[in-house]
């Protein structure tokens, strides 16, 4: 790699960075990882992540590691006051990629996880307690000034440059880039515990619209749970993170013998989005790119979608498959399903956040009398621009994952692109000459029917390219894609 030091230098091992990391490195690319700390933050952040998380989990060898560590959420009540239930989101069933559609859980151990499998890539080299200074680009890389875990300074280059450094992104910053503002920013205390008795805790996930005090009760992994109180106007964070104060907002749920403080932390809650997340051969991702409320629960998930969306089209690139012109449907496919998570978040914070008792009655009996408000819509819609085949039904489509004894679609495909037709999907089941994984091909046609489609390309992050004739599907891809790549047909 002549003159370089790697494919690509990720700024910020969070789970975004570091499950990048890991796809990156499944792309055959080399990485460069670096963090501010040493090690994983070691108490609980995020909450929740939904099926679609599992499924890249999956991809990554991990979901079968962090099963353990997860709880699946039943379901997401939003009561008033008094307890009664003005709406409820059911959280059982099943979910396109076949996994529980929600899952609570615990984030150190879930990044512990993605520690180790980049610790077991051999093209992957971390660097912690790493610290990112400034960056220079030209047409062909980009040259990042570091300083080292013993304080030297250091310049690394790499052909592409990644920051997943967070909400106050450094490299962002030194972009100037700037952000655009949902003009939502509540103050919260973030409560989490340690269990010592589960039969006093609640289980459900639980937002109490209760106008005297807004309060969040959920679920986390096995053993711990959260709750989260909004400020009142003139409380301090001093204030509220005094023990005496905790225990006095937690007496009305009758948990204190039952749990050990863990972590207390005042966070204010908004909503943010990046203006520009490529420039050149810098992008951003994550919190670096967005930031939630998080009443939705899909903070993390829209960041690790982010390195989902990215990580093959750095893979294409670097292997001279796809020109760079390809990063710009990075922006364009990933801003507006991000923006759309935080006016759900939003919304749903401002049902809870009302503090005005009059406005809060009103909001009560408006939806006692309609039967709750209606379920809100999935997190993650379909693509309708960027890398698609515009026109093409089903394009920019999410791609199930049937399950068929123990197997799972994704495990026997490998990691794509996949071009799947009617009559391939029978030749492949049959010359497997598995009688357990007909219920693939049935499943599978089912979707075709569905879509009126004789065969489907979808791309490695499972939204569909487009439908149609699978020779001109191919070629569409390879044109699209300039100069034309290696395809994975099924």
């Amino acid at each position: 790699m002549s003159n370089f030091d790697c494919d690509v230098l990720v700024v910020g091992l969070g789970p975004v960075g570091a499950a990048l990391s890991a796809l990156l490195a499944d792309e055959g690319l080399s990485v460069i990882a670096i963090d501010k700390d040493a090690g994983v933050y070691p108490l609980p952040r995020a909450a929740h992540f939904d099926h679609e998380i599992m499924r890249l989990f999956q991809r990554l060898g991990l979901a079968d590691q962090i099963l353990p560590h997860v709880r699946v959420a039943p379901a997401y009540e939003f009561r008033n006051a008094a307890g009664q239930v003005l709406m409820k989101i059911d959280l059982a069933g099943g979910s396109p990629s076949g996994w529980s559609p929600s899952y609570m859980m615990h984030q150190p151990t879930i990044e512990h996880a993605l520690r180790a499998r980049l610790a077991a890539a051999p093209k992957v080299e971390l660097r912690l307690g790493w610290t990112f200074e400034a960056l220079d680009q030209d047409e062909a890389g980009v040259t990042a000034v570091l300083t080292d875990a013993d304080g030297a300074s250091v310049q690394v280059r790499a052909r592409h440059l990644v920051a997943c450094d967070g909400a106050r992104s450094p490299v962002r910053e030194s972009l100037g880039i700037g952000l655009d503002s949902y003009d939502f920013d509540e103050p919260w205390l973030v409560i989490d515990v340690a269990v010592k008795n589960p039969a006093v805790l609640p289980t459900v996930n639980l937002q109490i619209c209760d106008p005297a005090r807004p309060t969040t009760c959920v679920l986390m992994g096995p053993g711990r749970h959260r709750w989260e109180f909004m400020l009142k106007p003139g409380e301090t964070a001093e204030q509220v993170m005094d023990d005496a104060f905790i225990l006095n907002l937690l007496a009305p749920w009758n948990v204190v013998d039952g749990i050990d403080l863990e972590r207390r932390a005042v966070y204010r809650f908004h909503g943010l989005v990046a203006r520009e997340w490529r420039r050149g051969r810098v992008l951003i991702a994550g919190d670096a790119a967005h930031q939630t409320p998080p009443f939705a629960g899909q903070g993390m998930c829209t960041g690790l979608r982010d390195a989902a969306n990215l990580a093959w089209k750095l893979g294409l690139i670097a292997r001279g498959e796809a020109g760079e012109d390809l990063l710009g449907a990075y922006q364009a496919e990933r801003e507006p399903a991000a923006r759309a998570v935080i006016q759900l978040a939003i919304g749903m914070g401002r049902l809870v956040c009302t503090t005005d008792p009059e406005a809060a009655a009103a909001r009560d009996a408006g939806m006692l009398a309609g039967g709750g408000a209606p379920a809100p819509p999935p997190a993650n819609g379909p693509l309708t621009a960027g890398f698609i085949l515009q026109g093409s039904p089903a394009a920019g489509l999410y791609f199930p994952q049937p399950w068929a004894d123990g197997l799972r679609l994704d495990d026997v495909l490998g990691p794509g692109p996949w071009i799947l037709s009617r009559e391939a999907v029978k030749e492949a089941t049959a010359s497997l000459d598995e009688p357990r994984l007909a219920p693939f091909r049935l499943a599978l046609d089912r979707w075709f029917n569905t879509h009126q489609a004789s065969a489907v390309m979808v791309r490695p992050d499972r939204h569909v390219f487009g439908t149609g004739e699978a020779g001109a599907l191919a070629a569409a891809y390879r044109a699209a894609l300039r100069p034309q790549p290696v395809l994975a047909a099924s």
